[in-house]
């Protein structure tokens, strides 16, 4: 994934509706929110006083599950009500937004499309993640790294659209102006339940949203999957464009990349295998599984007071 990303956000709704409307023959969709805030013993954490709370957003809806359907959902109600029936949007060749845009397209009437990094990749049979994307019914457009790269400058953008005709678009990752203000439910929803709650981040916008919906006694941490230092910029880009001054107390912890985006490593792999067998539950590789290794290994280093209440974020 590139650390560039297309910066024009759509201005915020004054009074932001609560739910996508949907397309005239789209299902109503059945969605468990608020998601599950489980409690869950992991000695590792308990043996320094330490509580752990999973936030179970990937409960949200098997398709648009956890942070995909929350920074998704203003940007779809954007795009219907301004009349518009494509989404155009950019990801890496595993982009689980790129996944999820494809799926809420087919659920709620929209033609999607998808540029994807990587004009090689075309030549190659899809991976999963794009297969499922095709299925859904986004059309993939492979192009170059270096004019991805450009892809928030407008010239791109607009032979883009040449190219696929008029459409709504949503930056790499969905993270824009719209996507912070609908992530802030999941910090409301979280209250004062937790004094930290952690968060796997890739473009920021969820950090974003859930530190200006959290409690001001409360701490969000992002745990970069990314390599580099960009996160902190990005992040306050987001809430002074969502809410128009920096909000909550947040930090970005950028040790736990594990090598890149869809990058693993041998002790990464150890990580969730372990996770899997003590909880039940098998965190996926690209985000969750960094953040809870970041989570248990800054407990071991004291990082958090005993008493503390931790929430993980499990994002799908």
């Amino acid at each position: 994934m590139s650390t560039t990303r297309p910066s024009a956000d759509p201005p915020p709704a004054a009074s932001p509706p609560t739910a996508p409307p949907p397309a005239p023959d789209a299902p109503r969709l059945d969605l468990r929110l608020p998601s599950p805030l489980e409690s869950v013993v992991d000695e590792r954490l308990a043996r320094h006083g330490v509580r752990l709370l999973l936030k179970r957003d990937d409960l949200i809806h098997p398709e648009l599950t956890g942070n995909k359907y929350r920074k998704l959902r203003l940007n779809l109600a954007a795009a219907a009500a301004g009349g518009h029936g494509t989404l155009l949007t950019f990801g890496g060749a595993w982009s689980n937004h790129l996944r999820a845009t494809a799926a809420a397209g087919r659920l709620f009437g929209f033609r999607t499309v998808g540029v994807v990094r990587g004009e090689e990749l075309a030549a190659r049979p899809l991976n999963a993640s794009l297969a499922r994307a095709a299925a859904d019914g986004m059309r993939l457009d492979f192009v170059d790294r270096a004019t991805y790269r450009r892809s928030a400058e407008p010239a791109v953008v607009a032979g883009l659209l040449a190219r696929h005709g008029p459409a709504y678009v949503l930056p790499e990752g969905g993270s824009n102006a719209l996507a912070a203000t609908g992530c802030a439910d999941l910090g409301r929803e979280i209250g004062d339940a937790a004094d930290v709650v952690a968060v796997a981040c890739g473009t920021g916008g969820t950090l974003a949203g859930l530190a200006a919906g959290l409690p001001d006694a409360a701490e969000a941490i992002g745990f970069a999957v990314l390599r580099g230092d960009f996160l902190t910029e990005e992040v306050g880009r987001l809430q002074r464009a969502a809410f128009g001054r920096p909000l909550g107390r947040w930090r970005v912890e950028t040790r736990f990349h594990h090598g890149g985006y869809a990058r693993r490593t041998p002790a990464l792999d150890a990580f969730a295998a372990d996770f899997t067998a003590r909880h039940g539950l098998a965190p996926d590789l690209v985000y969750v599984a960094k953040m809870l290794h970041g989570v248990v290994t800054l407990a071991e280093e004291g990082a958090f007071p005993p008493g503390t209440r931790v929430a993980a974020v499990v994002t799908g």
